[in-house]
């Protein structure tokens, strides 16, 4: 089949991440993939090298300065709509919200339910749930969502995760990360409201503990979370307490930063699946994650799970605490699990379903 998987970055992001293993996937699997992004900013290509076996349809997108967020999702989706012919393949696949706008006729996945009050992004929100034909989410849990807000029955097909990649870095045993920070509590999305940053920091203030670091990596992302940022420096400030912000990390460092954490935090307040989480299970780092129905439904039996700065604070010193092997042992068995080849086969079975 010819098909085309469209992204609205080129950037690291989950979305991204999600649409490149699974073309590189679907491609291993026979079939003829078109990864379709913006280039945003002058953008000469994605984050990480793509295998060759994937085609890559790059939309340049330039920055305009000043522009509101309303205003360059609109371009966005503009820019898209312009550029992709869909007449040329026989599955369509939006894998995001600006994409599915972009093209209305198509497969989309819901990686997680957003609550926009900025009226373009409501909108469009809502367009990319109700007018593509078929629906796929990487939980039960966002599924559950889209039947109970809409009436839509969507195909669950978990995420798959790059288990090795990480699990290696776990044996190679480079210590480059640990002596640069001694030992730290890594959170990997960034700094906004959905990833539950604000918690994070408060939970990090009552461990209490001078010789543990908090490094935040990563946080590619379209909207505007100055503001958010700004207060969570000032509480910051206001606690006594220095976070390390790293901003992104080279696609081929972050195994080796995830893998010499200590604890690996995960307090969102909303996902679809959690993929870096499940990158550090991969990796054997305990892993602590908000209280959840997804995360319960995703990791359930290999997390600590706690809500609130106060039990997430009780959660970190337990898993810094209390080496569980047997818990770590099921965390990497769980990883290896979600495999991208299983997740392309059933892609590959669910667009046969569509074929006429």
């Amino acid at each position: 089949m010819r098909i085309a998987l469209l992204t609205y970055s080129t950037r690291p992001r989950g979305g991204v991440v999600h649409t490149l293993n699974l073309a590189e996937a679907l491609a291993a699997a026979g079939q003829d993939v078109t990864v379709w992004a913006l280039a945003r900013g002058g953008d000469a290509g994605f984050f990480r090298a793509v295998a060759p076996s994937v085609r890559q349809a790059l939309v340049p997108f330039p920055d305009i300065p000043q522009e509101g967020v309303g205003e360059r999702i609109l371009r966005s989706i503009s820019a898209l709509r312009e550029a992709f012919d869909p007449r040329a393949y026989d599955v369509v696949h939006a894998q995001d919200c600006i994409s599915a706008n972009a093209v209305e006729d198509c497969v989309r996945t819901v990686h997680h339910i957003d609550h926009f009050t900025t009226p373009e992004l409501a909108a469009c929100h809502e367009r990319a749930i109700v007018r593509p034909h078929t629906h796929v989410c990487v939980s039960s849990a966002v599924a559950r969502e889209l039947a109970d807000g809409w009436g839509i029955t969507a195909t669950v097909i978990p995420n798959g995760v790059e288990a090795e990649r990480f699990a290696a870095a776990a044996r190679d045993g480079d210590g480059r990360w640990r002596a640069r920070f001694g030992p730290y509590v890594l959170t990997v999305g960034g700094i906004e409201p959905r990833k539950g940053s604000m918690d994070l920091l408060e939970a990090y203030a009552l461990l209490d503990d001078p010789d543990l670091r908090l490094v935040v990596a990563g946080g590619e992302t379209l909207f505007d979370y100055r503001g958010y940022r700004t207060e969570w420096e000032r509480r910051a400030a206001a606690l006594g307490i220095e976070p390390i912000v790293l901003g992104g990390v080279a696609h081929p460092e972050l195994p080796a930063l995830v893998a010499s954490a200590a604890v690996f935090a995960f307090p969102s307040l909303k996902e679809g699946f959690g993929l870096a989480a499940m990158e550090a299970l991969a990796a054997g780092v305990p892993l602590v994650t908000r209280d959840l129905p997804v995360f319960r439904e995703v990791f359930g039996g290999v997390a600590l799970f706690a809500s609130g700065p106060r039990g997430l604070a009780d959660a970190m010193r337990a898993a810094l605490a209390v080496p569980d092997p047997a818990r770590r042992e099921a965390g990497r068995a769980l990883a290896f699990r979600h495999t991208w080849q299983a997740a392309a086969a059933r892609h590959v079975a669910l667009y046969e379903s569509l074929r006429p």
